[in-house]
């Protein structure tokens, strides 16, 4: 009999043990699954932080270095007639004036996307996001700095979704814009074309042939807009090619998937 409650008190101590030392795994594990939660929330607000920084530089440029451009290039325009032809430098002047504008009002609606008010509404003076309903003004822009554009546009155009319709906008804004910098100023080609599965966007401009030895200009910059065009276009699970083109110049060529209804 005492050999039955030897052995019983042996096994009730090893249980109790084994019980402790389960605990205690189980206090490490949870601690362990703990920090690595913590791990991924951080590592999650990190990503998140990054990806908007990086939007928001892609916004800058996108702004900044189109009006900007225009601006210099009709700053020099003005400086060079304002002896000889007054009113063109005047037009030109005018021309900066606008731009210098266009950029104020973006710049606000950035910083007012940034900011929003107390209540969660945006203000309404705010300016509207890019879209290519405002085609025509940045044509009409492009061209007075001295770049004749060709725009066609093909197919049933339809309302797109506001992600989609500014990064098509966009795209023609940056390479409309490169074409002006680093372009002959000859003329460049703008083709938007609406399918029920997909927008397409191609823009060429003409330049010094690779065939003909021609060395086109170093670009400026360091490429942040074409490497925020493609990340921007990878978002919405569309595709960007831009490569010079073997006669000369430079081509630039998106789709961009439209959802089904």
């Amino acid at each position: 009999m005492w050999f039955l409650v030897v052995l019983l008190g042996v096994l009730a101590g090893l249980l109790a043990l084994a019980y402790v030392r389960a605990r205690r795994a189980h206090a490490r594990a949870l601690e362990e699954r703990g920090w690595l939660l913590e791990r991924e929330r951080a590592t999650a607000a990190q990503s998140a932080v990054d990806a908007e920084r990086a939007r928001i530089a892609h916004d800058l440029h996108d702004i900044v270095s189109h009006n900007v451009s225009v601006m210099v290039i009709q700053t020099g325009a003005a400086r060079q007639v304002l002896a000889t032809e007054p009113d063109q430098a005047e037009a030109a002047l005018l021309a900066v004036e606008a731009a210098g504008r266009d950029t104020m009002a973006e710049l606000r609606h950035l910083l007012g996307l940034l900011a929003p008010k107390a209540s969660g509404e945006e203000d309404d003076a705010l300016s509207p996001q890019p879209s290519l309903t405002r085609l025509t003004e940045l044509i009409d822009r492009i061209a007075f700095a001295g770049l004749p554009v060709e725009v066609r546009i093909s197919g049933d155009p339809c309302p797109l979704p506001a992600g989609v319709d500014a990064t098509a906008y966009r795209i023609i804004q940056e390479a409309l814009t490169n074409a002006l910098k680093h372009g002959d100023g000859v003329k460049a080609e703008v083709a938007v074309r609406y399918s029920s599965h997909a927008l397409r966007v191609e823009v060429l401009n003409s330049g010094p042939s690779v065939l003909t030895g021609g060395r086109p200009p170093a670009p400026e910059g360091d490429g942040r807009g074409l490497l925020g065009l493609k990340q921007r276009v990878a978002v919405y699970g569309g595709q960007l090619d831009a490569r010079r083109r073997i006669g000369g110049g430079f081509r630039v060529r998106a789709k961009l998937p439209l959802e089904r209804p």
